[in-house]
């Protein structure tokens, strides 16, 4: 996994100078790498809310002392 991450990093690396001569690709570049990073975003909220869906919800605790059958009707 780690190689290649490296191989992906220099591919970039390389890609970003060769784009430096064509600017029209560069801008295209730019453009997909904030899209990548609005997608980013999005994914890390998304990860949250479901970390938040799995946390153990609170159950409801009976009050402390004795309950007549009263109080437990109403």
């Amino acid at each position: 996994m780690f190689l290649e991450s490296v191989f992906v990093v220099r591919a970039f690396i390389e890609l970003r100078e060769w784009l430096s001569t064509h600017r029209e690709l560069a801008d295209k570049l730019e453009h997909l790498e904030r899209k990548v990073s609005s997608h980013d975003q999005a994914l890390a909220g998304v990860i949250d809310a479901i970390r938040q869906l799995m946390a153990p919800a609170n159950p409801k605790k009976r009050p402390i002392g004795f309950i007549t059958d009263r109080e437990e009707n109403a």
